[in-house]
């Protein structure tokens, strides 16, 4: 059955009352009780429970000067670099050589990606999205057959959610790879979403998609093709900006890829090789059920290793890294199968990617290919972002993050500077400046307002944070106050920025959080509690140990660093 213990969305998920499955009751619908300011008192954090649910080659004098140069990006094409081109687009760009340039002509294409953000200086920041949908792009339930292959239950389960996220930076020189795998339970701030100012990051496709189906569908426009189409888009924009302010860097490329595609991508390619640390029981929820070591999937399979997280010793964190394992198997398994050279498995691939993936605008996978081609294999590094702990909130697991921290961890992944903190604002103030205290140090709002004020923020209310503020540092702010708060949000190196309709108009609220790095611009005396990442991707701060013990903090694990046709590595 359907892996996922987060409620379906609204647009697509079981009617009220009806559950997901006799052992799951669906949660009832919620909104975020930072938006609703619900008084409730917090539950305790707490780690999370992971137990729960074609013939022979001619001679070459008779070769034309065609099949030459064909032959040549062929050999072009088996190198690692494009065997990582083919983790990179979920093993899509491989065969560009055999599609020619009708292969890009058959995408589904998308405009989501922001026009500034496109030319980069030919760094590439490609954003992967792995979609939990049991619809096909116009919005139709995908066929029993297929549902019974994905073990996806009857196609009412599930929702929108963007439950693989993978950045990846590809220099323009080519020497390093870095991809982070950004768990899809990080509790972030959502912006344009009615009733949301944080969600889990997965849930900022749907949630938007389902906000602006609605608002078509009250201007009169009918369940069809069209409306699915519109409704994505908003998604997909969502998603990718969301992603942006997480991580601090645009993103000028990206791929989505839906349940069904992880299916049909592995079925193409005649399976896949993974290898596990442990033998794995998971056959009520994903499927999965595999014994210990290295050994073949075939599609079905291999899309049930990818889904697990239940049974696992750190739950979705162990997931992102089977992901990995998949996408570095992929990339194996097009450069020693001879995929590449093989007519039939080429036309199937290329019938999975015009079936299955979605492509920004403007991007050309044979340029793309052909950039690649130049490169002989470079190292390629996978790693996940840091977690500072588990919590819950309204009844659904959420992971605790430090926005700040991971901002800097990926801008210096990525080779991006990050600008130095103002030490005062630009632009002179005027909105009122309201700070609350959600550190659990006495007198933190207190002493942040006044470093604020003497820079020339209007003073406003100091006081201890409810639980409608959350944990996190954050900067609200109510109508008219936007650029205030953009400027309160860069003096601390660049905290979440989120409207909200519970602060005044004129107003900025600031959060003050145990993750809060108050900068030494602002504060000379001041000591830094961002959390540092160790070399096994765990973290370490106030923020971390404030309300769980190290035993308990969650395990990144370590980066993998790896060259296409190693050996695969092996995973919980």
């Amino acid at each position: 059955m359907y892996d996922d213990a987060t409620q379906p969305l609204p647009v697509v998920g079981p009617q009220p009352g009806r559950t997901r499955a006799p052992e799951t009751p669906t949660p009832a619908p919620r909104r975020s009780r930072r938006a609703q300011g619900d008084s409730t008192p917090p539950r305790a954090s707490r780690r999370r429970r992971t137990e729960d649910r074609r013939g022979r080659t001619p001679d070459r004098k008779e070769r034309t000067a065609a099949e030459r140069e064909r032959d040549k990006r062929l050999r072009l094409a088996g190198r690692g670099i494009m065997a990582m081109v083919a983790a990179g687009v979920m093993g899509i760009t491989g065969i560009v050589w055999y599609g020619e340039t009708s292969l890009d002509q058959g995408f589904t294409r998308s405009g989501a990606i922001s026009p500034e953000d496109v030319n980069l200086d030919g760094d590439i920041n490609m954003l992967l999205i792995g979609l939990d949908t049991r619809k096909d792009l116009n919005g139709n339930d995908l066929p029993k057959e297929i549902l019974d292959q994905l073990h996806a239950g009857d196609g009412t389960e599930g929702g929108y959610n963007a439950n693989s996220l993978i950045l990846v930076h590809i220099p323009k020189d080519l020497k390093h790879i870095v991809a982070f795998s950004i768990p899809r339970d990080d509790y972030v701030a959502v912006q344009g979403i009615p009733g949301y100012d944080h969600a889990k990051i997965k849930e900022s496709y749907g949630l938007k998609k389902y906000t602006v189906e609605e608002k078509l569908k009250a201007k009169g426009m009918a369940e069809g093709p069209e409306l699915e189409r519109q409704g994505r888009e908003a998604g997909r924009a969502s998603i990718v900006q969301t992603v942006k302010a997480l991580t601090g860097v645009p993103i000028n490329r990206f791929a989505e890829i839906s349940l069904a595609g992880f299916y049909d991508l592995a079925t193409a390619l005649g399976g896949v090789d993974v290898c596990l640390n442990h033998a794995v029981d998971d056959s009520y929820y994903s499927g999965a059920q595999f014994p210990a070591g290295p050994q073949h999937l075939d599609g079905s399979d291999a899309l049930a290793f990818v889904r697990q997280r239940h049974g696992l010793e750190n739950g979705d964190l162990d997931r992102t890294h089977r992901q990995q394992a998949f996408l570095t198997s992929v990339a194996n398994s097009m450069k020693s199968s001879g995929t590449l050279t093989n007519p039939g498995r080429l036309k199937a691939l290329i019938d999975v990617a015009h079936k299955d993936v979605v492509l920004s605008d403007g991007w050309s996978l044979t340029d793309f290919a052909t950039t690649l081609g130049r490169a002989d294999s470079p190292s390629v590094e996978f790693r996940t972002l840091p977690v500072l702990r588990y919590d819950n909130v309204d009844g659904q697991d959420v992971n605790v993050i430090d926005p700040v921290a991971i901002k800097k961890t990926v801008r210096e992944a990525f080779g991006v500077s990050t600008p130095a903190a103002p030490s005062a604002p630009i632009v002179t103030p005027t909105s009122t400046l309201d700070v609350v205290n959600a550190s659990g140090t006495p007198g933190q709002a207190a002493k942040v307002s006044k470093l604020l004020t003497d820079k020339g923020f209007p003073a406003g209310e100091v006081a201890n944070a409810s639980y409608a503020d959350g944990t996190s540092s954050t900067v609200y702010y109510g109508t008219g106050a936007d650029t205030d708060a953009k400027q309160v949000s860069e003096m601390f190196g660049g905290l979440p920025v989120s409207p909200s309709t519970s602060v005044s108009a004129g107003h900025v609220k600031l959060v003050v959080g145990s993750d809060l790095d108050i900068p030494a611009t602002l504060d000379p005396t001041a000591t830094s509690t961002t959390p540092t990442t160790t070399a096994n991707g765990s973290s370490n701060s106030l923020a971390a140990t404030t309300d769980t013990t190290t035993s308990d903090a969650p395990d990144s694990g370590k980066p993998v660093t790896t060259t296409i046709g190693s050996k695969i590595p092996c995973v919980n």
